[in-house]
Order: structure tokens, then C-alpha cells, then sequence
């Protein structure tokens, strides 16, 4: 009866799968998407039925899809990365000096940013799946031109494009999260940016064996394939899935980002949070290479370069740290990795410049703690509104990529000037930042509450035998709202109120999903 109603809109409740009650109106796709239409990418192509959406019948995320996923994601941020092992390299080939050949990596850096803050929230407005296979098709015949241009300009604004169109990543991980069941959401988010970080260290160590050997541009004959291999993987495998907001606009969009940026606490909170984080780890690994390439330890470039193979502890560890975050609540988990980071920190602050093993030992608890804190904070923001994950995405990246400018800059600064031990303490200081900022608000507040605590201090999410029962009590108030101030008709944007009652199921849906998948299969 309910799949028969017409003119609803969609909103913030329990997806659809095998361990919540069947599909309704309030977790359909818009019809305009599902009742007169074929799905179809670039316009023309129809969407093999396969991947098609189905509200009855979602589509099952396992480790197989999840390793698609994390596989696109490396080979796709390695476009960030290519250039920077072979920028001497760059600058022979195109007769410019290392100031001018330096602009590479800014400018593919700043083409990510403004993809970031322009591409990416396009996951909250139109279809993902012809979205990401449009941007990898692009950034593939981009990076043609990097392989055979002879003109460093040319180079420069192709650089810049292909920064733009790899934000692919960041599209990837809100719909991995739309799709895995809320259960495993955390897992199935922690192995796609496992990804990330995976990319990172392969496209550096592969480009710079390449380039020691052969010419600088197999590197990016390489990532043409890699690219056109993502493309030729995705395809055939990725699902698609229905566009969550059919009433929004482009600038809508952009407006509700600015306005979710200072107006959703907990948001803010793994802002601010994830930007002093980051900040502590670039700080970290950049200030890292002077530390070992002086006294005491006068190591050889290539033996600091494998300091980087400890960056695998954060790849390795991603399934077991995703699983640990589905059984706690967000917060919890993120303050716990934020007291480990500080431990951490401690051991390179006490001993980082004396002893070899304290370096070890903080660049292996720094990389695993990071990234579950990372996870956790995501997996927070996602819990807000499934119907604007891109958008809340997006706030978050950029609180990320401002990080990483600030810890570059002003670790290097205080490295060179003081020593290792001040740049080493100033990073235990932001680690401290994030921790009170954790501390101010609790876990179970409400959403729009910005200080304190509420609900209790449970840290694990709780077994729930009437998850059926919330579910459904969610959406009879919704419904009951969208009668009294419609009529029936179409639903107008509710109040604050009726955010907060959706918001709230959703979490206790999604807390507790799990135990109530294993009783089920006890």
C-alpha cells in the first residue's frame, strides 16, 4: 500500500536490507526515476539491469565490491601523486627551473580543491554511477596530453584539469556508504580509504623506480592504463543508484554546504577535529625527511623512503579497525584514537631524534590510529543526512586539505627554526586541540546541540530487539507530518523538529543494526 503513494519525497531513514523491514515510501526513489525511464549512462548508454536500483532488492556491497571500490580509489589519487618522485625529471625535460617545475604539484593540488568544492557535491544531485565513470573517462584522456606534450604550459593547465577530475575518490565513498548495509558502513568506509592512503604510497615509490630507469613519461603511459583499466573494472560492477535530492539546484547545493558548515555541530566538531589532525600528520611525515637526513641518523634518501612501507600498517589495518568502529559509537571510537595519537606523539616528542625505534614505532601508531580516526569521524558525518553525505563530504575534505597546508607550512617552519623536538611538540599540542574538542560535546547529544552531554555515556551500540518497531514509528511521524501540512500532496522542507526525529532514529537504527543482524542469524 505504501509503495503506491505518489509525491513523497525521500528522507533520512533506515536504508533498505536484508536485516531492516521491506522497502516504503520513505526510503523510494523519486518515480520520475524508476517508473518511465531506463537508467542510462552518458544519456545513451542503458545501465545493465543488473546494477540497476531496486527498492525491493538493493544491491549487495560484499568484500568483492568493496575491493573494486578501494582498487578504483588508488589507482585514481595516484593521478595527484605521479609527478612528484620525477620533478628534476620534469624540469630537464621542459627546460625550466625547480621553482617554476614546483608549480606541478600546487596546481594538481589546487585543480583536487576546486574539485572538491565544485565536482564532488555533485553526488548529492545527480546520478553517482554516470557521474564517476564521466570523470574517469575524463581524467584518462587528460592525461594523455601529460604523456606527449612537448610545451611546460600545456603541462601546467592539463595538470590542473586532471587535479579537477580526479576528486572521482570523494564521489566513491558517500555512495559506498549509501549502498553497504549500515552495519558495516564503518568497515566498508574504512577499506575505501584505505585506498586513498594506498595510492598515495604507491603512485610515489612506482614513479620513482620508472623514472630511475626509463623515461619520465611511462609514468604516465602507466596511468592512462590504470585509469582505462578503473573505467573497464567500474563498469561492468559498480551499482547504480538513485538521485537523493530531486529539488535542488547547483547553487542550492553550494548554499547548503556553507550553511551546513556552521550550522551542524557535530560536522564542525570532525571539522575542526580532522583539520588539526591532518595537520599534525603531514607535519609528521614531511618534517621526517630532515629528521633522518640529519644528525644522528644521516640516512640515505632511499632508506627514508622506506620509512613510507610503514604507511601499509594503515592499509593492512583497515578491515580490522572499520569492524572495531562498527561496534562502537563514533565518538567513542574517535576519542580513543585521538588518546592513542597523543601517546604517540608523546614517544616522537621524547625520543624521535635520539633513537631510531621511537621513529618506528610513532610512524606505525600515527599512520593506524589516524586513519580509524578518520573513519570515525566520517562515519559520524555520514549518520546526519544520507541525503546530503556528498555535500557534508565536501566540508570535511576541505577541512582535511587545509590541514595538510597548515601542518606542511608551519611544521616545516618550526623544524627549521627550533629543531625536532619543538616541530615534534607542536604536533602533541593540535593532537591535545583535538582531544578537548572531542571532549566538549558528547556522544549521544542531540543534533543540534553544540555543548555538553546528554543520554548517558554508553560507548558500545547496543543490542536491539525493537529496531523493527523504531523504523516504522520513524516513519509513521514523517508520513503524519507530510499529511498535516500537505494535505497528503508533496512534502515541504520540515522544520528543525523533524530533523531531529529522523536524525535520531537513523542512529538508533544504525547503532544497532548489527547485533540485530546476528541475532537473526543465531
Amino acid at each position: 500500500m505504501l509503495e503506491q503513494e505518489q509525491g513523497t519525497r525521500e528522507v533520512p531513514a533506515q536504508e533498505a536490507h536484508a536485516d531492516v523491514p521491506p522497502a516504503t515510501s520513505l526510503d523510494r526513489p523519486h518515480p520520475s526515476s524508476t517508473v518511465d525511464s531506463v537508467p542510462r549512462d552518458f544519456f545513451l548508454i542503458p545501465v545493465p539491469k543488473h546494477l540497476r536500483h531496486s527498492p525491493g532488492k538493493p544491491a549487495h556491497f560484499g568484500l568483492f565490491l568493496n575491493i573494486v571500490f578501494a582498487a578504483a580509489t588508488t589507482f585514481i589519487v595516484c593521478n595527484l601523486y605521479w609527478c612528484q618522485p620525477i620533478l628534476i625529471e620534469l624540469s630537464l625535460a621542459f627546460d625550466v627551473s625547480y621553482n617554476k617545475v614546483s608549480n606541478v604539484p600546487t596546481l594538481l593540488q589546487g585543480g583536487y580543491a576546486a574539485g572538491l568544492l565544485l565536482i564532488a557535491p555533485l553526488g548529492d544531485l545527480v546520478r553517482r554511477r554516470p557521474l564517476i565513470l564521466l570523470l574517469t573517462a575524463l581524467s584518462t584522456a587528460l592525461t594523455f596530453g601529460l604523456a606527449f606534450t612537448r610545451s611546460f604550459v600545456a603541462f601546467q593547465i592539463l595538470s590542473f584539469l586532471i587535479g579537477a577530475a580526479s576528486c572521482t575518490p570523494q564521489i566513491l565513498v558517500p555512495l559506498a556508504a549509501d549502498i553497504a548495509p549500515p552495519h558495516r558502513r564503518a568497515s566498508v568506509v574504512s577499506i575505501v580509504i584505505s585506498g586513498l592512503l594506498f595510492g598515495i604510497l604507491v603512485a610515489r615509490v612506482v614513479a620513482g623506480l620508472i623514472a630511475e630507469f626509463v623515461s619520465w613519461r611511462i609514468v604516465f603511459y602507466l596511468a592512462i592504463g590504470l585509469q582505462g583499466f578503473t573505467f573497464a573494472m567500474l563498469y561492468p560492477l559498480m551499482p547504480d543508484y538513485p538521485v537523493r535530492n530531486t529539488g535542488l539546484t547547483y547553487g542550492g547545493i553550494l548554499w547548503s554546504m556553507a550553511k551546513f558548515a556552521v550550522t551542524e555541530p557535530v560536522l564542525i566538531q570532525a571539522s575542526l577535529v580532522s583539520l588539526a589532525s591532518m595537520a599534525c600528520f603531514t607535519n609528521f611525515w614531511v618534517t621526517l625527511t630532515f629528521l633522518l637526513g640529519g644528525a644522528p641518523y644521516f640516512y640515505s634518501t632511499l632508506v627514508i623512503g622506506l620509512f613510507g612501507l610503514v604507511g601499509m600498517a594503515g592499509v593492512l589495518s583497515a578491515p580490522l579497525t572499520g569492524r572495531l568502529i562498527d561496534n562502537l559509537i563514533p565518538w567513542v571510537a574517535t576519542v580513543i584514537c585521538t588518546t592513542g595519537l597523543i601517546l604517540f606523539q608523546a614517544v616522537q616528542t621524547g625520543a624521535g631524534g635520539v633513537t631510531v625505534a621511537a621513529v618506528v614505532i610513532a610512524c606505525f601508531g600515527i599512520d593506524v590510529l589516524r586513519q580509524m580516526q578518520q573513519v570515525s569521524l566520517t562515519t559520524a558525518v555520514f549518520a546526519l543526512d544520507p541525503q546530503a553525505r556528498s555535500r557534508m563530504n565536501s566540508v570535511l575534505l576541505v577541512a582535511i586539505f587545509a590541514g595538510q597546508i597548515m601542518g606542511t607550512a608551519v611544521g616545516t617552519s618550526v623544524f627549521l627554526k627550533f629543531g625536532w623536538r619543538p616541530a615534534a611538540a607542536l604536533s602533541l599540542a593540535w593532537t591535545g586541540f583535538c582531544l578537548f574538542v572531542m571532549l566538549v560535546r558528547g556522544p549521544h547529544c542531540s543534533r543540534y546541540t553544540w555543548f555538553g552531554y546528554e543520554g548517558g555515556l554508553r560507548l558500545r551500540k547496543p543490542p536491539v530487539e525493537s529496531q523493527s518497531q523504531d523504523v516504522e514509528k520513524a516513519q509513521e511521524t514523517v508520513r503524519a507530518s507530510e499529511e498535516s501540512s500537505n494535505g497528503g500532496g508533496k512534502k515541504q522542507e520540515g522544520g528543525e523538529g523533524e530533523k531531529e526525529s529522523v536524525y535520531r532514529v537513523e542512529q538508533r537504527g544504525d547503532d544497532r543494526s548489527e547485533d540485530s543482524a546476528s541475532t537473526k542469524r543465531n
